[in-house]
């Protein structure tokens, strides 16, 4: 997969070699890829599909000889099983064989546009049909379509089908429908987190091993890279509902922290245990962060930060602030979360790597990076923090620029350092919650939320500058980097605007199906690691992209199902 087929042909005097180097790796020097001396003048190669390469040809002296037609500037994206000849030859225009110029072209001999992209649009069809006919049979049994065609309607039916139902005109029934309604659970919220556990298993799996389902290689955003914050994020939201609950219900707040403790214990142990899936665990090299582990330690720092702060009633709603009042009631939480981002702008920024001569605030991937000059600073500060705390041996051993990069010192996206960027997401989240419980007007929590979405969103594009890697802080999920912060959390403001007006205030979704998954989100995900690679989840099947992709959408379904079963078999685990 994402591999083409280039076959290299040189004809002349002298030796000539092929230097290649992926877009993706940014600031990256050129590698060698053939030389005619070690291929007798003609060879194939595979080349990588997955982004633009670029091509370059140089003589014996390292001098480059010629531009290759049919590129941008030497810089050409070749398709997925694509075949294509590179053709090299020495038009020579004296008596000695280094005199002449060189003829260089690409030729595309086989190139299909759509042989990557048709199983995912077969994917989406498929999937959008399912869709399509589960609203069509859901709209026919709500309007009793089904009984008029099997069986006979009776007299009564079909008066109040004609009529129209007697409408109550005791007060109190409209008064009760009301308490019930706005005392329900709120469904948005459990959509919001089952389309992050969904796409999260999809992604897990191998997200039919397309680079854009897979995480960034360092700077950027692909689809896997939004779940896991938007998980922190929604977590933070349902904390806010939470604890107004238990303070309702008169739980003291020292029952309230050992839940607390016991819920991020828990978490921090089903982590070591999804770490330990593969055999008999290695001490010596056992990794000890992890996604859960993350989870744990941020749930415990935001819903403490709350516990001491939350206040059971509305003091302030009728003061001149009132419609900003759920940033002003909770200002020492500001306070601790700018301590928290500050903390993390100093360490990554302003303090340079004791080891390996890393420059200060260096946070690239190392290896090839800037030219060999930074081999072994993958990650800065965040990844010398983590080697202090746990050990080279005990964490995360193969980060995502290893392949590009040449990365050759292990990372952990999961580590120390971003922890405190991911308390500042769910503390965001948590801001999201107490909108939702302190204005009772549905169009005025959506607004609150569209504003966030758009101060948040224009903050990370100021750090960006609109640039994956120019700027002066880009989006970077591995070191959890502040733009990459503001910009989940200003997208799940504006996911979770769409779910309650669609679900919640108008009822035109009803969140299947990722419903019935956001109500044990954490029992899928623990579920889906540890029985990965079990049939019927997993089946060996052929290295492409249809067939990879259909293996993991079936896994996904798979968990989906076991969800729905669960709803309907009122099966609830939570941690």
């Amino acid at each position: 997969m994402d591999t083409a087929c280039l076959h290299f042909q040189y004809v002349g005097q002298g030796n000539v070699s092929l230097w290649t180097q992926s877009d993706v790796c940014w600031q990256c020097p050129l590698l060698p890829r053939i030389s005619t001396r070690q291929t007798l003048n003609s060879t194939v190669i595979a080349i990588d599909t997955a982004y633009s390469t670029q091509l370059a040809i140089y003589d014996q002296s390292n001098t480059s000889v010629c531009n290759i037609n049919h590129t941008n500037n030497g810089w050409y994206h070749f398709k997925e099983y694509g075949s294509y000849q590179l053709m090299i030859q020495l038009k020579a225009t004296g008596q000695s064989k280094d005199n002449g110029t060189y003829s260089c072209n690409l030729i595309i001999t086989d190139e299909d546009e759509w042989e990557m992209s048709l199983p995912i649009i077969v994917a989406f069809l498929l999937y959008l049909t399912l869709g399509l006919a589960y609203i069509l049979v859901m709209f026919l049994y709500r309007k009793q379509y089904f009984y008029r065609i099997l069986f006979c309607v009776t007299t009564e039916h079909l008066v109040e089908s004609d009529l129209g139902a007697p409408t109550s005109i005791n007060p109190t029934d409209g008064n009760k429908n009301n308490e019930k309604k706005s005392s329900k659970r709120l469904k948005s919220l459990d959509t919001f987190r089952g389309i992050c556990i969904t796409v999260m298993i999809f992604v897990n799996y191998g997200g039919g091993q397309y680079w854009f389902f897979s995480h960034s290689v360092w700077n950027g955003l692909t689809v896997a890279d939004l779940v896991f914050p938007w998980f922190v994020f929604i977590m933070g939201t349902t904390m806010a509902i939470s604890f107004k609950s238990l303070l309702r219900k008169s739980a003291t707040k020292w029952q309230i922290f050992r839940k607390i403790c016991q819920r991020s214990l828990t978490l921090f142990f089903l982590g070591l245990m999804v770490n330990s899936i593969g055999g008999y665990t290695d001490m010596a090299t056992f990794r000890i962060p992890g996604v859960l582990q993350r989870f744990a330690f941020t749930y415990f720092v935001v819903a403490l930060l709350q516990l001491l702060f939350a206040q059971s009633s509305d003091p302030n709603q009728y003061k001149w602030w009132a419609p900003i009042r759920d940033i002003i009631d909770y200002w020492p939480e500001w306070l601790a979360n700018t301590v928290v981002v500050t903390t993390y702008l100093v360490l990554t920024y302003g303090v340079s790597v004791p080891d390996y001569n890393c420059p200060k605030g260096y946070v690239g991937p190392g290896g090839l990076h800037k030219n060999d000059l930074y081999q072994n600073c993958t990650g800065g500060m965040a990844a010398y923090i983590d080697r202090q705390l746990f050990g080279t041996s005990h964490i995360y051993q193969h980060p995502t620029c290893k392949k590009i990069y040449n990365t050759t010192v292990p990372y952990d996206p999961e580590g120390t350092l971003g922890t405190l960027m991911s308390i500042f997401i769910c503390f965001l989240g948590l801001q999201a919650g107490k909108i939702l419980i302190i204005y009772q007007n549905g169009w005025g929590r959506v607004k609150r939320w569209l504003i966030w979405s758009v101060i948040l969103g224009v903050l990370a594009m100021i750090l960006t500058k609109c640039k994956q890697n120019e700027g002066w802080i880009p989006i970077n999920k591995n070191i959890w980097s502040l733009s990459f912060v503001l910009a989940l959390a200003a997208m799940a403001f504006l996911l979770l605007s769409f779910c309650y007006v669609t679900i919640d205030m108008y009822g035109w979704w009803s969140g299947a199906p990722f419903f019935f998954p956001g109500m044990n989100s954490i029992f899928l995900y623990f579920c889906h690691e540890v029985f990965h690679d079990m049939f019927p989840i997993a089946i060996k099947v052929a290295s492409t992209h249809a067939a990879q992709l259909t293996m993991d959408l079936w896994g996904t379904t798979f968990w989906v199902l076991v969800s729905i079963y669960m709803y309907y078999k009122k099966i609830f685990i939570s941690v």
